[in-house]
């Protein structure tokens, strides 16, 4: 699902909300998200999951086009850990 998709869905679900009020407050919840993880900060939603930041180690990495090697500092990236309930979703027998 796309970004776009998402807005249709949610403003489907909610026909009495215009779709660009729909539009903000997906624009505000994912802002609101990213602004967390930039502070250092968590974000849980239950039944869903947790968004958090992990440190990666600089590392020495290789130039793919010529092979050489090449320094790669450290840094935050983002991760997902899915929920209980989305887990267990997600692996139904059907």
């Amino acid at each position: 699902m796309i970004r776009s998709e998402l807005i249709q869905n949610l403003a489907k679900a909610n026909p009495e909300l215009r779709a660009d009020d729909v539009e903000r407050i997906v624009d505000v919840f994912f802002d609101e998200i990213a602004q967390r993880l930039a502070s250092g900060g968590r974000v849980e939603l239950r039944g869903f999951g947790a968004f958090s930041t992990r440190e990666r180690d600089p590392r020495v990495g290789r130039n793919p086009r010529t092979g050489e090697a090449v320094e790669v500092p450290g840094k935050r990236v983002p991760f997902f850990k899915p929920g209980k309930e989305m887990r267990a979703r997600l692996n139904v027998e059907g």
